[in-house]
């Protein structure tokens, strides 16, 4: 997977990506979004759109 895939599928399934790759591979949200080259916000925002937000304490994206 690279950032241009990642950022062009479809919103829920990158959900899907995100969430397995923090659970799985992923300490934080930065360490994700600095190993594929993506800004955080543009992570939040693609994610907002669909109701979910980025919970801290769980490390991942939750509606």
């Amino acid at each position: 997977m690279d950032k241009d895939s990642l950022l062009n599928m479809d919103s829920y399934m990158s959900l899907s990506i995100v969430n397995m790759k923090l659970r799985d591979e992923f300490s934080s949200l930065e360490d994700l979004a600095s190993y594929y080259n993506i800004e955080i916000e543009v992570l939040e925002k693609k994610f907002r759109d669909i109701g979910y937000s980025y919970d801290n304490k769980t490390n991942s994206f939750t509606a």
